[in-house]
């Protein structure tokens, strides 16, 4: 089964100093399912990437792709038609495009794991094709303040 690429883990996966990286490096080199990356994600990924450790992150970023290091996915216009049900039911949760097309996606792929860093949102979701999704990595431990 394919995995869902979301915009937090590949940003973790870029900087060394973001407390998620030993995480999510971890999980990718370990995992065999093919990993896909909708589009959408694209420019959220490149957009922090190139604010926050600069062009040639972006750059690195956009070769992997060439590269296919994960698979290209495009949403559809049924996606788009379920990511506006979607933000209409959820409307209170404040989801935004990206996640709400992200979760249309995995409905239509029938995805159930998604690496990501925040779960909130995809926690909240209840998917059309099962119970809830897999999101990996586990959340870090809480530090004590």
């Amino acid at each position: 089964m394919a995995i869902l690429v979301d915009t937090g883990s590949l940003y973790a996966l870029a900087d060394e100093d973001d407390e998620y990286h030993g995480v999510v490096k971890k999980y990718v080199a370990d995992v065999r399912e093919p990993l896909i990356l909708p589009s959408p994600v694209i420019p959220e990924v490149c957009y922090l990437l190139l604010d926050y450790l600069g062009a040639e992150a972006e750059i690195q970023f956009l070769r992997s792709l060439v590269h296919q290091e994960m698979l290209l996915e495009h949403p559809t216009m049924k996606d788009i038609e379920r990511a506006i049900e979607i933000l209409e039911q959820y409307r209170d949760a404040h989801f935004g495009m990206v996640d709400a097309t992200i979760m249309a996606m995995d409905e239509r792929l029938k995805i159930h794991v998604i690496l990501m860093i925040d779960h909130r949102d995809f926690s909240l979701y209840r998917p059309g094709h099962c119970d809830a999704f897999t999101l990996v990595p586990e959340p870090l431990p809480r530090r004590k303040k």
